[in-house]
């Protein structure tokens, strides 16, 4: 029997892709298992238990599990990078009912520095979906770390991360921002607001401006229970700005997003006050990313009216 058992690996999840022999995705499983909330076992026992009853296949995985802190780490592989680099930097680790588990490297911009792990899964999916996006695109990973990646014929050549999820957290929990007293509100207009008070924020960046927050609401022009909404347009702006500032998104130049349909949403709307129009997200990405890399490194076989150019 011919096909592959893909497995996205993150910090908080594991989720598992079964495919045909044809790229066929037949059935999907998700565990609460990521590298940090392993079962009793650890990484064997979660295998063991996400792959029941399934067939014997080769083994792919992406994300944390192949990070310092995971199960066998894989170095970074420095960009530019496209599909076949990584498919030939692909290394395993030997699971204890005697086969392996591919693993996939991350990516490494040397010029940030930063890095990225999962996420260029992500990429390789997205182009294979959408190869139009190959020559010149600008694609956005929103998230708690979010992704700005640069592609350039076929290849991921720079990104920048925006710690505005964990950001966003941080201020609520731990912040007199988020001190309000009052249950969060769904607030379109408070989160269009911040995006705005972003986008107006010039040079200085809207960190100088994440304590009108506080005044508005002191003075009464912001709910206590809109503070959260507000917050979070201030940073998901200020990744637009940021980006249009330093050259990595241009408005001439295709952009697209990966992720959560309600994130996703959120990142659409914030667009729009920067006068960018954003396509809905790509779905699913990350699971045909892992095919189209088993198919690169010969752990499937390759038809070609699978394998569209990446």
């Amino acid at each position: 029997m011919s096909g592959l058992i893909a497995l996205d690996w993150g910090t908080s999840s594991l989720r598992a892709f079964r495919f045909d022999g044809m790229g066929q995705l037949d059935e999907t499983r998700m565990r609460p298992w990521g590298i940090r909330h392993l079962p009793e076992g650890g990484y064997d026992t979660a295998l063991a238990d996400i792959t029941a009853g399934w067939p014997v296949l080769p083994r792919l995985a992406c994300g944390m599990v192949g990070s310092r802190n995971g199960w066998r780490e894989m170095p970074y592989l420095d960009l530019p990078a496209s599909a076949s680099q990584l498919a030939k930097a692909i290394g395993a680790v030997r699971a204890a009912d005697g086969m392996d588990v591919h693993l996939i490297p991350g990516l490494r911009d040397p010029h940030g520095p930063d890095v990225m792990r999962g996420e260029e899964t992500q990429l390789i999916g997205a182009l294979e979906l959408h190869p139009e996006l190959a020559a010149t695109s600008t694609v956005i990973l929103p998230g708690t770390h979010s992704k700005w990646a640069a592609v350039r014929d076929g290849a991921v050549t720079g990104f920048r991360t925006q710690m505005t999820g964990e950001l966003f957290a941080m201020l609520r929990q731990h912040s007199i921002l988020g001190a309000t007293g009052a249950e969060a509100a769904n607030d379109a207009e408070a989160f269009e607001r911040g995006v705005g008070m972003a986008r107006d924020s010039g040079a200085a960046g809207a960190l100088s401006r994440l304590f009108s927050a506080r005044a508005l609401m002191l003075d009464g022009a912001l709910a206590p229970a809109s503070v959260p909404d507000y917050l979070s347009g201030l940073l998901i702006g200020e990744e637009f700005r940021a980006a249009l500032a330093d050259g990595l998104a241009c408005r001439d130049t295709p952009l697209q997003l990966i992720g959560e349909a309600a994130l996703c949403e959120r990142y659409r709307r914030a667009a729009a006050q920067f006068d960018i129009t954003l396509p809905p997200p790509i779905a699913d990405a990350a699971a045909r990313g892992l095919w189209q890399l088993a198919m690169q490194a010969g752990l499937v076989p390759v038809h070609h009216e699978e394998s569209r150019a990446c």
